[in-house]
């Protein structure tokens, strides 16, 4: 399906923090109307206009928006998923009540209090259930109970809803009219894969810096026809530009294998190798979903056979977005796009249960 594609319209949405466009591009498949979004990061709002033209995005500080004036002649949906850095697993200095973006969905309730949706959905890590021992998981419930919404919230991984990548999320649905939800448990039978995500893609090198390419091969699975359309090219085909030494140590790796099988003379520069993190120099193995992509330049995320780090568009596949989406900004900015997305097919799904409750 085309980034540019819609449904049947008919619920209203507005997306905060907005990021490149996850959310909205998944709202959107399952038939909802986003008419506005807001972003705070300039690349993440350009990337999110370039795709979704007919969204008008602000891109400004969320504090700074005062009230949603958009009319209200059909249901209403409020969504989004505030900075979640505070809330990983992976990040144990900061999951505090400390931490000032840990706070940030305290915006996210008081636009909901003022425009009073329908609908809210909001998202974020898995993390955020576990923070400050549930706390912030009960402040955000009583929350939107105070405001007058009836909540139900589940983790779901990606996976089990057609994207190549184990990648668990935290979604919330609030009803105002307190409708009883149900989240799916999954909507594929079997789990897609990376080699099934990046078998017609071009190989390219280390450092590779040709942003639109020729589709080597046609489209040989049912989630590359999906992704690709009726393109003949697509761009993304960015790769970081690894170092000799760092490419040295990908030769070692198998698929599966992290920094663990790098010869010891080649992490000299590593004081204590019993504090790398699992994800650190990861090579992906092809025959099953990749691990969270997250930040994958900086863990030096390896590609299953080729001797480099992933492309923006292999990353953009791995999330679920289709090739006609384009990243706006330099490679780094790309990255962060597209690892801090929730991917498109996932968001899909999530939003499904509520077009189908109207």
């Amino acid at each position: 399906m085309s980034s540019k594609e819609g449904g049947s319209r008919k619920i209203i949405g507005v997306d905060l923090f907005s990021g490149a466009g996850g959310l909205s591009l998944g709202a959107r498949w399952a038939g909802i109307d986003v008419r506005m979004a807001i972003e705070n990061d300039y690349y993440a709002a350009e990337t999110y206009k370039k795709n979704h033209p007919d969204t008008l995005i602000k891109n400004i500080d969320i504090s700074a928006i005062e009230t949603i004036d958009i009319e209200k002649n059909s249901p209403t949906l409020l969504f989004g998923g505030a900075p979640c850095q505070g809330f990983s697993t992976s990040n144990q200095k900061t999951r505090t009540k400390e931490n000032p973006s840990n706070w940030l969905f305290q915006e996210f309730v008081r636009i909901a209090a003022q425009w009073q949706p329908d609908w809210v959905v909001f998202e974020n890590v898995r993390g955020i259930i576990e923070t400050e021992k549930k706390y912030f998981l009960d402040e955000i419930l009583n929350s939107f109970k105070k405001i007058g919404y009836t909540c139900t919230w589940k983790i779901l991984n990606a996976s089990d809803f057609g994207v190549p990548q184990t990648r668990s999320r935290f979604f919330l649905i609030g009803s105002k009219a307190k409708k009883e939800i149900i989240f799916p448990e999954t909507s594929c039978k079997q789990k897609t894969t990376v080699k099934q995500a990046f078998d017609d893609l071009p190989k390219l090198e280390n450092g590779a810096r040709e942003d639109e390419l020729n589709y080597p091969y046609k489209a040989r699975t049912n989630y590359a026809k999906f992704l690709r359309g009726g393109l003949s090219s697509c761009t993304g085909h960015l790769v970081s530009k690894s170092s000799n030494f760092v490419v040295d140590r990908y030769l070692h790796i198998p698929q599966g294998g992290n920094w663990k099988d790098i010869p010891e003379n080649l992490m000299e520069n590593y004081t204590d190798r019993n504090r790398c993190h699992t994800g650190i120099y990861y090579r992906l193995q092809e025959n099953t979903p990749s691990v969270t992509i997250g930040n994958y330049r900086k863990a030096m995320l390896i590609h299953p056979w080729e001797d480099r780090g992933l492309s923006v568009r292999e990353a953009a596949r791995l999330q679920s977005f289709p090739d006609d989406y384009q990243f706006v900004g330099s490679i780094g900015y790309q990255q962060q796009q597209v690892s801090n997305a929730v991917p498109p097919l996932l968001a899909k799904a999530v939003f499904e249960v509520i077009v189908g409750k109207e």
